[in-house]
């Protein structure tokens, strides 16, 4: 589906830093590897098998933004489950964002004449 540019690699360690305000973390996420992964994705047609890769892609990257978190009954870290990641990143889903910029490629092919 798409080829991973070597700038994800330089960012990732970026993404799991302590150093970084959650808040940067995320932008540096939409900015730079979103920027990437959907390039030109306003003509893909994409496969329910395709849109569950990006969902998993998503999740896996927001994980790393927002790390374990220390469960309060075991006391022990576990991952965040997808529904905290959703409650966590407000933000429209890569799926979504993917679909809305389609729409607006056919909005402009209709309007070419």
């Amino acid at each position: 589906m798409f080829m991973v540019p070597r700038v994800y690699y330089s960012v990732q360690n970026l993404l799991s830093s302590s150093l970084l305000s959650k808040t940067l973390q995320i932008k540096i996420y939409r900015t730079i590897i979103i920027t990437f992964v959907l390039y030109g994705c306003d003509t893909w047609s994409l496969t329910l098998r395709e849109e569950r890769k990006l969902r998993v892609f998503e999740n896996r990257e927001l994980r790393r933004v927002f790390g374990p978190k220390r469960d309060e009954v075991t006391r022990e870290w576990r991952k965040l489950h997808n529904e905290e990641l959703r409650e966590l990143y407000s933000l429209p889903n890569i799926v979504r964002v993917v679909k809305s910029r389609r729409m607006g490629w056919v909005g402009h092919v209709a309007r070419m004449g």
